[in-house]
């Protein structure tokens, strides 16, 4: 009767662990990085924080701007942790310049 008990215990907690991993692996992309929310963000907000120290800020907001609405996110910070946002961090220009501020 015990034993019993324990296997279905933990034949319980192992199922609860597959479906764990299913839901992660859902959100996760093939690179292994978090998959951008969903919901469109405020790209004006965020872009305007992020070139807030640029010396062409009208040129910085447009780029930012644009990148944003293509990927949904900005990274954070004035420059770099692009690791957290990789579609904004691989766009380029048509001569494969790095496109994003």
């Amino acid at each position: 009767m015990a034993f019993r008990k324990s296997r279905i215990a933990s034949l319980i907690l192992l199922s609860l662990l597959l479906l764990h991993v299913v839901e992660a692996q859902k959100m996760m992309d093939k690179t292994g990085a978090p998959v951008p929310s969903l919901q469109p963000m405020d790209c004006g907000a965020a872009c305007e924080a992020r070139c807030r120290l640029s010396s062409r800020p009208n040129l910085c907001k447009r780029a930012c701007g644009s990148c944003c609405s293509r990927c949904n996110c900005v990274p954070p910070g004035t420059a770099g942790n692009e690791e957290t946002c990789p579609c904004y961090a691989n766009l380029t220009t048509r001569n494969f310049i790095h496109k994003c501020p």
